[in-house]
């Protein structure tokens, strides 16, 4: 796991007022897209175990109601992200009650989490569902770009209609974070009908805003192809 830090015109600014070290500051960069104003995605560093409370104090602040996690807890015996959640029941970070509604395993590679998030000072509640993809390692690349496509289809079915950014993390929010959220932002512009991409430069606007997105060649080439399976896979579904 590499360790990166944020640029400060793109770092996510906790409320410091609210936080249990008095700190604004935490390991996640906002990703913009197309609008200015938006974020579509906050790409984090998975969160230690200092920085649970943190972690989910950015989820309430920023509206999220989608976490997107392309790591596993551990990867051979080395820990790539601390477990934020419960295993059941619910928890207390800080000042936020997570509750774990439900657990589903969609397949052997990714299963799906329901979260009930209460804020106790201000007794507001909100649903939030963690999409977990649990066969991507670490500087590394799945074994099927279409495993990853259908799971993205997943996320942004349940994601579809919202304009809060999506959390996306996985050790260090930046090789898989980045690898995914590149080929999430090149088929979402090719689903609004963009004629001509270019997906190196779109590379160059991710690592704008957070360093070191997408972290070895191989995972550049992988997204080219998930890119280019995806776009075979609507140009068959379209009638003859």
């Amino acid at each position: 796991m590499l360790l990166l830090h944020t640029y400060d015109h793109s770092r996510v600014t906790l409320k410091a007022e609210n936080n249990q070290s008095s700190s604004d500051y935490i390991n996640a960069s906002l990703i913009m897209d197309h609008d200015p104003r938006n974020p579509a995605y906050i790409s984090a560093q998975g969160p230690l175990s200092s920085t649970v409370a943190d972690f989910w104090q950015m989820v309430w602040e920023s509206g999220c109601v989608v976490i997107v996690m392309l790591t596993p807890l551990a990867e051979n015996g080395t820990k790539q992200c601390h477990q934020y959640w419960p295993d059941e029941g619910s928890d207390l970070y800080h000042i936020y009650e997570v509750n774990l509604v439900s657990e589903h395993i969609w397949c052997e590679d990714f299963l799906v989490r329901s979260f009930y998030l209460k804020n106790i000072q201000t007794n507001e509640t909100r649903t939030v569902t963690q999409f977990h993809f649990l066969s991507w390692m670490d500087q590394n690349v799945p074994e099927s770009a279409r495993t990853l496509l259908d799971f993205r289809r997943k996320v942004n079915k349940c994601y579809r209609g919202r304009s809060c950014p999506i959390i996306i993390h996985c050790s260090d929010g930046s090789g898989r974070s980045g690898t995914y959220i590149l080929v999430d932002m090149v088929l979402n512009k090719m689903a609004k009908g963009a004629k001509e991409i270019d997906i190196a430069a779109t590379l160059e606007h991710l690592r704008d805003q957070r360093a070191g997105m997408v972290h070895t060649k191989e995972q550049f080439e992988f997204a080219l192809t998930a890119v280019a399976e995806e776009v075979n896979a609507i140009l068959k579904a379209l009638p003859q």
